[in-house]
């Protein structure tokens, strides 16, 4: 069994419940979203914000080079994600909010909505039991939905 499979089986564990499932394809993306936004606002030194580069553009480098070592398709997958995040962290920056009070509200909410979805599953969160599971799930939320679109990761 490859790896991919063997850590979306053991993640798939802990999110059998149908309420907990549709809870963690909201709250997982947007909790992926809310780390990316709260990297991004750590300030820089002035030699790095000349080039346009915060630190969620260098931490979420390796993240992605193990989604694509877990699976291309999962790999851009993720980037897409990624992709999607940074522009409306963009957008965000540009508005009148600050993008780390942001991030802190969605971070919140949606751990209190994946705490519920996890006691509603009656089991603990997968992350407890390995910290992987932190980057697997995000991967998780789009193998289902390539599954969905019949396309094999």
């Amino acid at each position: 069994m490859r790896d991919i499979e063997r850590l979306f089986n053991e993640y798939s564990e802990s999110h059998m419940n149908p309420t907990n499932k549709m809870i963690h394809q909201l709250a997982v993306p947007l909790i992926y979203f809310s780390v990316i936004g709260l990297l991004w606002s750590i300030p820089v030194p002035d030699w790095l914000a000349q080039y346009g580069v915060n630190f969620a553009h260098i931490a979420i480098l390796p993240a992605l080079y193990y989604y694509f070592l877990l699976s291309g398709p999962i790999g851009a997958a993720m980037t897409l994600l990624t992709i999607g995040c940074f522009l409306v962290l963009q957008q965000i920056a540009a508005s009148e909010v600050a993008v780390w009070q942001v991030s802190v509200v969605v971070f919140v909410v949606m751990w209190i909505l994946q705490f519920v979805g996890h006691w509603v599953e009656g089991k603990r969160p997968s992350f407890l039991t390995d910290l992987r599971f932190l980057l697997i799930g995000p991967a998780w939320v789009w193998g289902s939905w390539l599954k969905r679109l019949h396309i094999s990761y």
